[in-house]
């Protein structure tokens, strides 16, 4: 996976959360590390900050004094009874006494699991620092965090995701084209991790990567196609805004939920619908989405909000005509 192969290892080579960095720069240079939270959305290096961490704090032999769980698989009690205390309760040999534990997606861990995991942190601080990695850190039992130096990561910024994939693009010799790299923004949404993985999956194609192709591989509907069929609907022209959906569903395999978000989200990009109107279509969307997570029938549903496009086109007076 080139998520991985493309991973920093120190956290000189993280490039992004400068300020994060510094201050887990300074813990390297006192040796001494406190019970920590990395929380933020996906993607944005908390996982690879806390290996990083790993590898300058204890060099080469970092994997030997680091044990990394993911605590949405073990989640249980007993692990934290058995597998972490186990590991925390042993002394670490070398200049620094203790060793790291990362505890991945510690948001999912039960409440009961979190309240032994509190226990565990206190009676051997000593010997073993967590860092407890997750997306939302109020997830957290309060007793943990308070325990814990917060560390609040962001999404990366779009020239932090551009360089990194003209890189691996250099590095893999893979022709991207700006459309290519373009959609790959759009889908990503300041995930790296997922920009890289579509990246690599547009690339196994073999092919050069353009707009199409990328939107192709992710099974997602392109947004000019979404565009078009809106402004068919609020044109007026139901029949075709009806078979221009029936083609997207067939050409890229997607839910009907899916064609549903990325009607909301092209909704409030066109600057001639009123923001009036924008509000009461947010309100239909909404409705259809929940009618779709209850089971309703797709066609019927998508059919009934294109209805309600079109019917927005006529009270706007003729709705958003085509330049």
């Amino acid at each position: 996976m080139w998520a991985e192969k493309y991973r920093p290892k120190t956290l000189d080579d993280i490039v992004n959360q400068k300020d994060i960095i510094e201050r887990l720069k300074s813990f390297v240079e006192a040796k001494n590390v406190p019970h920590s939270i990395f929380a933020g959305p996906p993607g944005t290096g908390k996982t690879t900050a806390a290996l990083c961490l790993a590898h300058d704090l204890y060099k080469e032999g970092y994997r030997e004094r680091l044990r990394e769980l993911n605590a949405s698989d073990e989640r249980g009690i007993n692990v934290v009874r058995e597998t972490v205390k186990t590991f925390a309760r042993t002394r670490s040999m070398g200049e620094i006494p203790f060793k790291l534990m990362i505890l991945d997606e510690a948001d999912n861990m039960t409440e009961d699991a979190q309240q032994a995991l509190r226990r565990t942190m206190e009676r051997f601080t000593e010997t073993c620092r967590f860092i407890l990695i997750c997306n939302y850190s109020g997830k957290i039992i309060e007793p943990i965090q308070s325990r814990c130096a917060p560390f609040r990561f962001t999404h990366l910024s779009r020239n932090d995701l551009i360089n990194r994939l003209r890189l691996i693009a250099e590095q893999e010799r893979v022709n991207i084209q700006d459309d290519g790299l373009e959609a790959i923004l759009e889908v990503s949404e300041g995930d790296l991790r997922r920009a890289i993985n579509t990246l690599q999956a547009a690339a196994s194609i073999g092919k050069p990567i353009d707009e199409e192709r990328v939107y192709s591989v992710i099974g997602r509907v392109n947004p000019v196609d979404v565009r078009e069929m809106i402004l068919l609907a609020i044109n007026g022209d139901f029949i075709g805004a009806r078979d221009k959906l029936r083609e997207m569903i067939l050409k890229y395999g997607v839910a009907g939920s899916d064609v549903v978000r990325q009607i909301h989200i092209e909704i409030f990009r066109f600057k001639e619908i009123p923001e009036r109107w924008k509000i009461k279509l947010a309100d239909v969307i909404g409705e259809v989405d929940f009618r779709l997570v209850q089971g309703a029938d797709e066609e019927v549903q998508l059919s009934a909000l294109l209805a309600r496009l079109v019917e927005a086109g006529y009270e706007m007076g003729g709705g958003a005509r085509r330049g």
